[in-house]
């Protein structure tokens, strides 16, 4: 399907799904207005005639309505501009939503990872706002066509080779969509340049970036590259432009040399007595009309066509994003509602999309049901990807995940999910109210005052609420609001908050739920899930914890450690500090590293 064609059908598509009505109002009002215009050119003529031949009475009556005509003209137009106006507006929303469910939809975030998928994204993202320029082409392109057609039968009629006129059209046509590919083909070159060009203004921009700029001194060097970013997608995409206005040059100098050789016939055959002064008018003022129709339309499928690689690009994104058979997230087996046995790693390896090397490799070991586990390792080790795994976020690239002995991948996503809680590392930072910011934990409590505060409170997030002027219906952040500005911790904290929500979840993952916090704070932290860990077990609730700190590990149940993606040892901590295995050589150095009276210092075990 062409360019054309395919934009043509996407627009009526939607717009008759998002507003059969206004669709029907606005086309027939643009029809109304551009058919008004070879209206005006025939009373024209007509009345040339009329004030010749001394028919002054007639001549009124014509004058009279070639002014009413010009009125409703314009008044189609402006009403039309209204209809479509808002309804693009609302066509604009509904396809913002299904971009949100493009990014979100899939069963993992897998897609998220693929940078084909995050720059159609991105390019999809910017061409359709507003939706009103599409909109608003197709709905004029079809009225130039009506006109068009009215127009080239007025012009046979005077003579059967002004008929022709319009075919001029055809070599314009087929050079401006020449010119659209090359500007296409310069939009796909650039549109990893132009991501890279908005992440730097981003960080240049950002409140949480500045200052590490200014103190290091960057700034400068951060905007000479983003000069030189966008210098060069500024090169590529305007010498593409160029190329593309010459080719639509070309096709236009070609209809006008046929406009001129129309107008010759015209007068040629007034001059032989075959046609009245009247005609003459109707005849330069329907030859004026032809070549802004066509002047207009060209411009219009310029538009068109371009919208229609938008609309390529989306359905790329629809088939990259349709979940496959089998996959889909409220399918599959029912997700347990208590754990018997937990959850069992089996030979688990996994590469990111586009990755030469695996973050993990043939991890097995087991979550027991009731328990609580710490995961540890060095940084880069994998353990943010494990606690990923867990959820169903990404699908192992070899062996399985077992809970209760049921494949993950064969459970129900939603169910699954449902039944659980977590803090990442990389939590949100939502600038919403604090209330909202907490209860989207558990969307459907959002308003239940009373389970917000009890999440604040076994989260130890009251000092926070405190701070924020307003409480919990205080806003966070400046980015919209004049809210309050948050430190790390803070947000952190609320991001501990925001897990709790759910009460006695299956399994609840605390990735570095204290990075931001110090070393007191953890500890208290760490004693609190602890005691909510103990009421989980009544439903099998695993409780994991994430942490580079060792101090207050002794209180769990199982140590699971990490090293270049793959399983150490495991055990208790004091089987672990026995052992004198990489656990006890990390534990002893961070002691060490501490000093014999820090604060942050771990009991050494005797």
């Amino acid at each position: 399907m062409s360019g054309l064609g395919r934009a043509a059908r996407f627009l009526v598509v939607l717009a008759l799904r998002t507003d059969r009505r206004r669709a029907g109002l606005a086309a027939v009002m643009i029809a109304a207005g551009y058919l008004a215009s070879p209206m005006v050119a025939v009373l024209l003529g007509r009345l040339v005639d009329a004030a010749l031949a001394a028919q002054t009475d007639v001549a009124v009556t014509l004058a009279a309505a070639v002014a009413v005509v010009l009125v409703v003209e314009l008044m189609m137009a402006h009403f039309a501009h209204l209809q479509y106006f808002e309804l693009a507006e609302l066509m604009e929303l509904k396809l913002h939503g299904e971009l949100i469910e493009r990014a979100n939809g899939s069963v993992d975030l897998a897609q998220l990872d693929d940078s084909r998928f995050a720059d159609e994204l991105q390019v999809v993202r910017d061409d359709i706002s507003p939706m009103q320029v599409p909109v608003e082409g197709l709905l004029q392109l079809a009225g130039v066509v009506g006109q068009l057609v009215v127009t080239t039968v007025l012009l046979g009629l005077l003579n059967p080779w002004l008929a022709l006129l319009p075919l001029a059209a055809v070599p314009p046509v087929l050079l401006a969509r020449r010119a659209q590919r090359l500007v296409d083909r310069a939009k796909d070159e650039t549109a990893e340049g132009i991501r890279r060009s908005q992440h730097l203004l981003q960080v240049a921009t950002s409140a949480s970036s500045v200052k590490e700029l200014r103190l290091f001194g960057t700034g400068p060097d951060l905007v000479r590259r983003q000069q030189a970013t966008m210098a060069a997608v500024t090169s590529t995409v305007w010498r593409a432009q160029a190329s593309g206005a010459a080719v639509r040059a070309a096709g236009q100098a070609f209809f006008a040399l046929s406009y001129g050789a129309a107008l010759w016939l015209v007068v040629r055959d007034v001059a032989d007595g075959r046609g009245s002064v009247g005609d003459v008018v109707l005849a330069v003022t329907l030859a004026v009309q032809v070549s802004l129709q066509v002047a207009n339309g060209l411009g219009l499928l310029g538009t068109l066509q371009g919208f229609g690689t938008t609309v390529r690009r989306l359905e790329w994104l629809r088939a990259a994003s349709a979940v496959p058979d089998g996959a889909s997230e409220s399918t599959g087996s029912a997700a347990p509602t208590r754990l018997g046995e937990g959850i069992r790693f089996e030979g688990v390896g996994f590469r990111y999309p586009g990755a030469t090397r695996s973050v993990l490799r043939d991890v097995t070991f087991e979550l027991p049901a009731g328990k609580t586990v710490a995961i540890v390792g060095e940084n880069g080790a994998g353990k943010s990807t494990l606690v990923k795994l867990l959820y169903g976020l990404y699908r192992p690239t070899q062996g399985r995940i077992l809970v209760d002995g049921v494949p993950l991948d064969e459970v129900d996503a939603a169910q699954w999910r449902s039944r659980t809680s977590a803090m990442f590392q990389d939590f949100a930072r939502l600038e919403l109210t604090l209330r909202e910011n907490v209860g989207i934990g558990a969307v459907q409590r959002i308003d239940d005052e009373e389970a917000v505060r009890r999440a604040i409170d076994s989260s130890g997030a009251q000092r926070v609420v405190d701070a924020v002027e307003g409480g919990l219906d205080g806003y966070l952040g400046t980015g919209f609001t004049d809210g309050q500005e948050l430190s790390g911790g803070q947000w952190q904290s609320l991001g501990l908050a925001r897990s709790q929500m759910r009460t006695e979840p299956l399994l609840l993952a605390l990735d570095e739920p204290a990075a931001a916090l110090d070393a007191a704070a953890e500890h208290a932290i760490f004693v609190r899930y602890a005691e909510s860990a103990q009421r989980a077990q009544r439903r099998g609730g695993i409780t994991v914890f994430v942490s580079h700190r060792f101090s207050t590990l002794q209180m769990v149940d199982l140590i699971v450690v990490l090293q270049d993606g793959t399983v150490r040892e495991s055990g208790s901590h004091a089987d672990l500090l026995a052992s004198g295995g990489l656990y006890a050589e990390l534990y002893l150095m961070q002691a060490r590293a501490y000093g014999p009276s820090g604060e942050d210092q771990p009991p050494v075990a005797s």
